[in-house]
């Protein structure tokens, strides 16, 4: 099977996939490291993440291709031109982060093709940007803010559980964008947990990356398989964790398989790892989850956290284990002194439907026992 290697940079709001040297591979499942070092098969041994639908927010995705199929749900185009579905051109990049994510194999017992982290999810694809080689890619940048910001509410409005956000800004021009910094507070209030690539400019003055840099988002870092910090990841105070992101089996709509580099994956297979928390936990909220992925990182640099780790290596098994004993945060916390727990069954179909009613019967006997007493006294009985 004919695997080729590329490199993926995030840059100015779009991907740029720079071909280099061709490669044979002996079988694909075999150069996926990621799974092992995620430790994938102890994970799935309590879910898939079945029920959880991971929006990828990207230049399309191929629902058609072999290891996704049935998995890609219909999704939407926020850019509305460019290239279309059986271009070149067209929807490389999101259908490799959707393999990462949700890729469940093929053939025979799905013995071949690539596996994501989360084979169970669902995948929702939202297309906000085009893909390099795109005629109409610089055009496509002037409509920025507003496909990705229209992008995640759209998300958000249709399922999604989790956005994946494996792109960004970080050239020396970026600056926040309040359109976009707005849908994804507007995703996290709906309960949406959002993920972003930390940036591809480790090598280049580590500039600041959105959306990665907006509050609530879990910035992800990218490291290589031996666990050492990729030299192209952005050192930034929003980073989160890290994920493989050196040397990654991607599948393209092309049905050729690339071998690929970036914090593109790294936020992909973070987005998968969230699928697998929330199908565990499906009543934790995104801060709990952000918290809960920090708390059980692995490989925790000196200190807690640092800026080019965050804080540490993301631990799906630890980090499923741990969520069983946090309570959801939906569950009001009001103290038993102040606030009863209300009629019961029995009492609300037999006496008064409400603590008011309750009371107010109860004045009305005061009233009445009152009332007797003054009657008896002025008869002279008691």
């Amino acid at each position: 099977m004919r695997v080729r290697s590329i490199g993926a940079l995030l840059l100015t709001g779009a991907l740029v996939l720079l071909p280099t040297t061709a490669a044979h591979a002996d079988t694909i499942r075999a150069q996926q490291w990621a799974l092992e070092a995620l430790d994938a098969d102890r994970a799935w041994a309590t879910t898939k993440g079945e029920g959880i639908t991971v929006a990828v927010l990207d230049t399309g995705v191929d629902g058609t291709h072999p290891d996704l199929r049935d998995n890609v749900l219909k999704g939407k185009d926020m850019i509305g031109f460019g290239a279309r579905q059986g271009d070149t051109a067209w929807a490389r990049h999101g259908t490799n982060m959707a393999g990462i994510i949700a890729g469940h194999g093929h053939g025979p017992g799905r013995a071949d093709g690539v596996l994501g982290i989360a084979p169970g999810a669902k995948i929702l694809p939202v297309r906000v940007i085009l893909e390099d080689g795109d005629k109409s890619r610089t055009k496509a940048r002037n409509t920025r803010g507003t496909a990705l910001a229209d992008g995640i509410r759209w998300a958000a409005d249709h399922g999604a559980d989790v956005i994946n956000m494996s792109l960004g800004d970080d050239s020396e021009s970026a600056h926040a964008d309040a359109r976009e910094d707005a849908a994804v507070q507007y995703a996290l209030r709906k309960g949406v947990v959002v993920v972003a690539s930390a940036g591809n400019g480790g090598e280049k003055g580590d500039h600041i990356s959105y959306p990665a840099a907006y509050p609530g988002v879990i910035a992800v870092t990218a490291v290589d398989r031996y666990g050492a910090r990729a030299s192209f990841s952005t050192r930034r105070w929003y980073a989160t964790v890290s994920a493989p992101g050196d040397d990654i089996l991607m599948a393209g709509p092309d049905r050729e398989y690339y071998k690929g580099w970036g914090t593109s994956a790294a936020a992909a297979f973070a987005s998968g790892v969230v699928a697998l928390v929330r199908s565990a936990h499906p009543d934790l909220d995104p801060a709990q989850i952000k918290r809960l992925l920090e708390d059980t990182a692995e490989d925790s640099p000196s200190g807690g956290r640092d800026d080019s780790f965050g804080y540490g290596f993301i631990n799906p098994v630890a980090a499923i284990e741990k969520g069983a004993g946090i309570k959801s945060a939906a569950a009001p916390a009001y103290p038993k002194k102040y606030f009863g727990p209300g009629p019961s069954k029995k009492e609300a179909g037999s006496g008064p439907s409400s603590w008011f009613g309750l009371a107010v019967g109860a004045l009305g006997a005061g009233l009445l026992v009152a009332a007797t007493v003054l009657w008896r006294r002025g008869t002279g009985r008691l």
